[in-house]
């Protein structure tokens, strides 16, 4: 296996400097580590940022391409930019947060190199809180094509830190819109639109950070809007039909309005 990739990331000034250390440490220690990791700085960065940026630079000549840009912009738009700069048709994701488990992107290639038709893969991600050995959860998808398709109609189907796409069919879908925080859900649907295949890796290859306050950051009647918006845009995609729509709205809404501990309950009980 000799296939070369890129590593895309953006970074934003309130990202956590320490955080952001450990999930380029992972992303290098790798049994197949990427060609290249494309850095967007989504409008300006801390010095805490840049001093770890130039410790990676040093240790690892000419890894780090490093895209600054003028104004913040959000990650969509500014991965939008990135993948501009991604020099390979495979193209990793991660958040500056997250850890990748050092199989992490062999296991990944491995799915790209025997089967070809695969556009888009991703996997199983360990939750936790503070650090890996904290895991509260874990957000296992289905594996197929046909059942992840079936799956995004009624929940987000691809974790995204964990991806792995070929670039060219993002950009032949018009790559990712600055929808909330739910950006990479209406990229998946989109590529599902355009006929992209999609897997998921049956094992958990990230530690996804979550924070105390995830639960309450998930509430509140903004999120109730943006769902709503959501399901009305999947709908004129054609991509689900006006009961599904009405039924979407009504529970993800719901859940958005909540108190958060019951809101927590909900996702730790019956969504993972």
């Amino acid at each position: 296996m000799n296939q070369k990739f890129s590593l895309l990331i953006s970074l934003y000034k309130t990202n956590n400097p320490i955080f952001f250390e450990k999930a380029l440490d992972s992303s290098l220690n790798q049994t197949y580590p990427p060609s290249e990791i494309v850095l967007v700085i989504d409008g300006e960065s801390t010095y805490e940022q840049q001093k770890i940026i130039d410790k990676i630079n040093l240790k690892n000549k000419n890894i780090l391409k490093v895209i600054p840009l003028e104004k913040n912009i959000g990650q969509g738009p500014a991965l939008n930019e990135g993948l501009k700069y991604c020099k390979y048709e495979l193209v990793a994701r991660m958040d500056t947060d997250d850890i990748s488990k050092p199989i992490r992107f062999e296991r990944q290639l491995k799915v790209f190199e025997q089967n070809k038709e695969i556009d888009v893969v991703s996997s199983w991600v360990d939750e936790f809180i503070d650090t890996p050995d904290r895991i509260i959860s874990t957000r296992k998808l289905p594996e197929k094509h046909l059942e992840i398709v079936k799956y995004s109609k009624s929940r987000c189907p691809l974790n995204h830190p964990a991806v792995m796409y070929k670039k060219s069919k993002i950009i032949e879908c018009g790559g990712y819109e600055l929808f909330g925080f739910m950006d990479d859900y209406v990229l998946w649907m989109k590529l599902l639109k355009n006929g992209a295949i999609f897997y998921n890796i049956q094992e958990s290859l990230l530690f996804y950070r979550m924070g105390e306050d995830m639960y309450k950051r998930r509430g509140g009647i903004k999120y109730a809007i943006n769902e709503y918006k959501l399901q009305w845009l999947f709908y004129n995609y054609g991509i689900i039909n006006m009961p599904i729509a009405i039924k979407n709205i009504l529970f993800r809404s719901f859940a958005r309005i909540i108190p958060d501990r019951l809101r927590a309950f909900i996702y730790k009980k019956y969504l993972r």
